[in-house]
């Protein structure tokens, strides 16, 4: 019977290990060792719930926003605040700050970006960029050859290429193979009278040379047609006549016009060089088109644009044969469009297009187009005169048919006959009067004109040409406008009389043609026409000035001369008639229309000084002093005769002579400026004390005239500063209103070294003289020089607060920037104040500094044109020319300066007025002004 033990179940698992410990159990205890508890031993604080109950608790309880937040996240924390402007610039800052970061390195990403892709496509190129010039040559590929490419189907290649069962083996060559290699070099001489000589072969067939030179030669006519044809469209070069063609299975004939193709051998290899492989875009264009214009003319054949069209498409896929063809069918469907015939001319070889225009006569006989483009395809004169004759007996009435027949006669009575036929068939053609009276001697042109004129009563070119042939026959300027008050008379009376601008263009042709006084005649006849008396003075000034831009002078001028005798005694009207002459004419024409001048407007003291000046610039003094005598009778009280003439005779050394005219000025004039000119005149000289002298008298006399002030200081010695200070103190509280009084003492208290009084004065100043750029100017230089940066900046910004609309605190304001960003300044300046000389050619020393030399000489020229009278902005485009121009533009701005004779300009005044440049010439004085810019 056997036993079970109690302490194993039936798993053989010990029972005792699934029940409870005993309470107060510690394991090894009872060996002596001394135990620990842990927390699994006392268990858990709480009874542990269930799963459902877990779940029920964690949907019950609220969740805080921020419980489960990033601490790195710094999104929220200002979240109770107010976000005020503060924070929105800071924000609108740090987002420009990362733009800004993003574009300064975007260039350089970008193109290594483009780099790395160039490198990958060149390495790993698509398939459409590896074949592109395959697919381009299949436009070449006729229709022989796409027959002859083989089917998809044939893989005998890829198996012969994938046969590998010979390698490293031998076979035994068969009988039938030594044979043929026995057999390869004989020759077959018999002859076979059908299929000529032929070569027999192992396999039995025979091979017959003569019908392959018939397919080769085939073959390359096709070629060299196609390819002739491409090479002749895209060069437009129309093979010579006398060119032979390469095979005579290369001509076709095309249509019913009887068109053939023909390729020049001389010119085929360099019109090969022309021909342009088409993209696959145009070749798709070109393929569009041509569906297109096949439908238009399938739709409607009668429509000749269509037809013109679709031929031009096939010249530009360079298929001329098909381009042949179709512009052909066009003749066919259009018989009677003259485009289309003159395309199709143009289209093939001269000798196919005089075969096409000889039909196209055939049913347009009344083109002139046609004839003539058949006359511009025969090669010799004799030729063409047979064309032009039969041409004119077809369309008698065609004025250009009979132009280009009488410019192709050599001989001219042959053209004399031919025009005096056109003249009987075509009376109402002025062109072919005045051509035949071109070509008559004078008596006999005279007497065509008159025949003209009659038949012909409203045609104003008629009567110009009789004017103008009166002319060259020498007739004098009275007969001329006489002859052409008589043709107004009689246009007027036929209701063809033209308008007033109208009559002035036709001046200015004739003008052009070499007749001024016909060009005179007109202006007379016409002028006053269309005006209003009360307007005729502003018109007439604005014909001249308008004329005279256009360069048409002799016409200006004999505007400006009839209104002279309409107004004689505006001495406004002289001077613009004097300075027309003096620009364009000469000095002898120049000094008549000033000696009419003074007689018609004696008073007029500008008037006479200019004609004392031409004399003198003349050489001719003697003329220039009796000048100045007729203007002293006519005015004797006058100051601006008596200065000029002690100027005249201090240029020419007559200083006893200008010291006894200053005398008696003083004592019959005795102006101040006299008194002053007396006083500049004895310091130029060397006499110092007889110039304080003077000054001193006319300060007693006219004490409020700044500039005696200012040429004392320049008589007082130097190192007497309290008589030079009193002497501005007194000229301030005298001239408070004097600008240049203020800045020259504020610059003798800079140069004392007080720059505080210095500073003092200006700010006076700008209170005693209010919105004065240049007072403003002169502090912020003074700032400037005393190194004081930010104090000049503050100044600038109130200076132009006071005047926003002065070019020179704008370039002040653009050389105190930073280079970098002068051009926005200079931006932002000429929008500001947009024609201001001195802010264009601060623009154009910016552009000069840049290295921009084109752009900088037009700046500079447009500175000059703008104030020509400002002799600083010449110096500064003189100083361009000589550093980085040429000699032949220095040469010409100095030209153009001495002509405009500047007098202001502050660099330029400081040259002039130097006793030490006295009688110095003028280039020299240019050149002295030019080295002191900076």
């Amino acid at each position: 019977m056997s036993r079970t033990n109690p302490l194993k179940n039936n798993a053989s698992k010990f029972a005792f290990l699934s029940m409870q410990a005993p309470p107060g159990y510690v394991a090894g205890l009872g060996r002596g060792a001394s135990g620990f508890t842990t927390r699994s031993d006392i268990g858990p604080a709480r009874e542990a719930g269930t799963m459902e109950e877990a779940v029920s608790d964690l949907q019950s309880k609220e969740i805080e926003p921020d419980q489960f937040q990033d601490p790195e996240n710094e999104t929220g924390l200002f979240a109770g605040t107010v976000y005020d402007k503060d924070d929105e610039e800071a924000d609108k800052i740090y987002d420009m700050i990362d733009q800004r970061m993003d574009e300064k390195g975007r260039a350089r990403r970008e193109a290594s970006e483009k780099k790395a892709q160039e490198a990958y496509l060149a390495a790993n190129p698509k398939i459409q960029t590896q074949f592109s010039d395959l697919k381009r040559s299949l436009a070449t590929v006729s229709e022989e050859e796409w027959g002859a490419l083989p089917e998809a189907g044939n893989i005998t290649g890829k198996r012969r290429k994938n046969n590998t069962r010979n390698d490293g083996k031998t076979y035994v060559v068969p009988d039938s193979v030594l044979a043929g290699a026995r057999d390869r070099n004989d020759v077959n001489t018999s002859i076979d009278d059908e299929k000529g000589v032929a070569t027999p072969a192992s396999s039995g067939t025979v091979t017959d040379f003569r019908e392959i030179g018939q397919a080769r030669d085939k073959s390359l006519s096709l070629r060299l047609d196609q390819l002739g044809g491409a090479a002749s469209s895209t060069s437009n070069a129309t093979p010579s006549p006398s060119s032979t063609n390469t095979a005579s299975s290369s001509a076709s004939t095309s249509g019913t016009s009887g068109t053939s193709t023909s390729v020049d051998p001389k010119g085929y290899l360099t019109g090969l060089n022309s021909v342009q492989l088409k993209t696959d875009a145009e070749i798709g264009d070109i393929k569009k088109a041509r569906a297109l214009l096949e439908s238009v003319i399938k739709t409607n054949p009668k429509h000749a644009p269509g037809w013109i069209a679709a031929g031009r498409v096939e010249e530009v896929a360079g298929r001329m044969a098909v381009a042949r063809k179709v512009i052909a069918a066009g003749c066919d469907n259009c018989p009677k469009s003259e485009d289309v015939w003159l395309e199709a001319a143009r289209l093939n070889i001269p000798q196919d297009a005089r075969v096409i225009l000889a039909n196209a006569v055939s049913h347009l006989p009344q083109s002139v187009k046609i004839w003539l483009k058949a006359v511009d395809l025969e090669n010799d004169p004799k030729s063409k005169r047979r064309v032009l004759r039969k041409a004119i007996e077809y369309i008698p009435n065609s004025v250009r048919l009979w132009k280009e027949a009488v410019n192709m006669e050599d001989d001219p009575q042959d053209a004399l006959i031919l025009l005096a036929r056109a003249t009987e068939l075509i009376p109402s053609s002025v062109e072919l009067w005045l051509a035949l009276a071109r070509l008559e001697t004078p008596d006999n042109a005279k007497k065509i004109i008159n025949k003209a004129r009659k038949t012909i009563p409203t045609s104003h070119e008629i009567w110009i040409a009789a004017s103008r042939l009166q002319e060259q026959i020498g007739a004098s300027s009275n007969d001329i406008d006489k002859l052409m008050n008589n043709g107004v008379g009689s246009l007027r009376s036929a209701g063809a009389l033209l308008s007033r601008e109208q009559w002035l263009k036709e001046a200015e042709k004739v003008e052009e043609e070499g007749s001024p006084l016909t060009c005179a005649a007109i202006v007379k006849a016409t002028v006053y026409q269309e005006i209003e008396e009360e307007d005729r003075y502003a018109v007439w000034m604005d014909d001249a000035d308008a004329l005279e831009d256009r360069g048409s002078i002799e016409t200006a001028r004999a505007v400006i001369a009839f209104a002279l005798k309409v107004f004689p005694e505006r001495s406004k009207l002289w001077r613009r008639a004097a300075e027309l002459e003096k620009q364009h004419g000469d000095r002898k024409s120049l000094t008549e229309i000033l000696k009419t001048a003074t007689q018609y407007c004696p008073k007029a003291e500008v008037l006479w000084l200019m004609l004392a000046k031409e004399h003198w610039l003349g050489g001719d003094v003697n003329a220039a002093r009796q000048v100045l005598g007729d203007a002293f009778n006519a005015n004797p009280s006058s100051e601006a005769v008596w200065l000029a003439a002690v100027k005249l005779e201090a240029e020419n050394k007559e200083i006893k002579n200008a010291r006894m005219l200053l005398n008696k000025a003083r004592l019959q004039s005795g102006t101040e400026r006299i008194w002053m000119k007396s006083a500049v005149f004895e310091r130029q000289h060397g006499d110092k004390a007889k110039a304080l002298e003077y000054v001193n008298q006319a300060i007693e006399k006219y004490p409020k005239f700044d500039k005696l002030y200012m040429i004392k200081v320049g008589l007082i010695d130097q190192s007497q500063h309290k008589e030079i200070r009193d002497t501005f103190t007194t000229g301030l509280k005298l001239c408070p209103h004097s600008v240049p009084l203020w800045i020259l003492a504020s610059q003798f208290e800079e140069r004392m070294g007080v720059i505080i009084r210095s500073r003092a004065l200006l700010e006076k100043a700008r209170l005693t003289i209010k919105n004065s750029d240049i007072l403003w100017a002169e502090a912020i230089k003074v700032e400037e020089r005393a190194n004081a940066a930010n104090q000049a900046k503050a100044l600038l910004s109130k200076a132009l607060q006071e005047c926003p609309n002065s070019g020179i605190l704008w370039s002040i304001a653009i050389w105190m920037e930073p280079r970098p960003s002068r051009k926005t300044k200079s931006v932002d300046a000429l929008r500001k104040v947009t024609d201001d000389p001195t802010i264009i050619v601060t623009v154009a020393r910016t552009l000069w500094m840049e290295g921009k030399k084109d752009k900088a000489r037009s700046w500079l020229s447009k500175s000059c044109k703008a104030d020509p009278d400002n002799g600083d902005h010449w110096a500064w485009w003189y100083k361009f020319e000589l550093q980085d121009g040429t000699k032949e533009n220095a040469q010409a701005v100095l030209d153009n300066a001495k002509q405009s004779e500047p007098h202001h300009g502050q660099i330029w005044q400081s040259v002039i007025k130097d006793d030490q440049n006295l009688s110095k010439p003028f280039e020299q004085l240019l050149r002295i002004t030019a080295s002191k810019l900076s």
